[in-house]
């Protein structure tokens, strides 16, 4: 019977999860061919074809599912075994900014847990430049945010497109208030949104100011107003009614990973972090 490599399995689980070779060879800190070869050998031992491999996609072959079982209870057991010799837990201190997370943020503490359980992770979420702030002044160890002004630097996970988000029942009338649901101040979302608003000469006013986009969602989802939204994160049952009731564009949002860790477990969780956030929101 052949061995398994405990690195080889661990490269089929990270395929298998972010459904990408490319992405698990950004985790691993190697490259798309190596990670292919782990796989190739790994179905060579099990004589068995675990993935099958497309230009837009990869997917688990029946024999590849029926695998995730015991090969995440093959990469538990080494954990366990290696459990005394390791370190004093550390702790990775994230920023998220809040227009950033989306659903992304359960796939990426899974992941994270994953492949860095000895690692305590601390999240806070945030407006982009707070975070920033905080970041800066040596209080995170990263932070990931919408791209502000010219700040140069940074890792580009992905590119948003906004919309002004509603329920399709919404009305609004030229000439009257447009009235929005918002973050308070200084949300670059909403600065963003007020002036296009401001520009294309549309009165507005603040139907609703919520202390995070899962309220202003909330409000929106309620009737209450129009919220400016990425459509990565807008939940079910909103719609974009900009261009059904003119509004101007809202354009393209950069969501940037800042880091400044040394230590090598931190930066290869911070290399799992934003391998899953590009998968999920893929």
């Amino acid at each position: 019977m052949t061995a398994l490599d405990i690195p080889t399995v661990q490269a089929f689980l990270l395929v298998a999860e972010l459904e990408s070779f490319t992405r698990a060879a950004e985790v691993l800190g190697t490259t798309q061919a190596a990670v292919s070869m782990k796989l190739q050998r790994l179905e060579s031992a099990l004589h068995k074809r675990l993935v099958e491999r497309s230009p837009r996609a990869v997917r688990l072959t029946a024999d590849g599912a029926s695998f995730l079982t015991p090969a995440r209870a093959l990469i538990e057991a080494h954990e366990r075994a290696l459990a005394p010799a390791r370190p004093v837990a550390q702790q990775l201190s994230l920023g998220i900014s809040d227009h950033a997370a989306g659903p992304e943020l359960v796939p990426l503490m899974q992941r994270l847990n994953a492949v860095a359980p000895q690692l305590m992770l601390s999240v806070t979420t945030g407006f982009s430049r707070e975070l920033l702030d905080v970041y800066d002044a040596g209080k995170l160890d990263a932070v990931i945010v919408r791209q502000e002004g010219s700040r140069r630097g940074g890792e580009k996970l992905i590119e948003d497109e906004f919309g002004w988000f509603a329920v399709p029942r919404f009305a609004w009338r030229r000439g009257e208030a447009l009235k929005l649901a918002v973050l308070a101040p200084p949300c670059g979302v909403r600065a963003i949104a007020l002036r296009a608003l401001d520009k294309a000469g549309i009165p507005w006013s603040e139907a609703f100011v919520g202390g995070g986009v899962t309220a202003v969602a909330a409000a929106a989802i309620a009737g209450l107003a129009l919220a400016p939204l990425a459509r990565r994160i807008a939940p079910t049952g909103l719609i974009d009614m900009g261009p059904a009731l003119g509004l101007p564009r809202l354009g393209v949002s950069k969501v940037m990973l800042y880091s400044k860790v040394a230590d090598p477990a931190k930066r290869s969780a911070l290399r799992t972090l934003s391998a899953t956030f590009r998968s999920a929101a893929g």
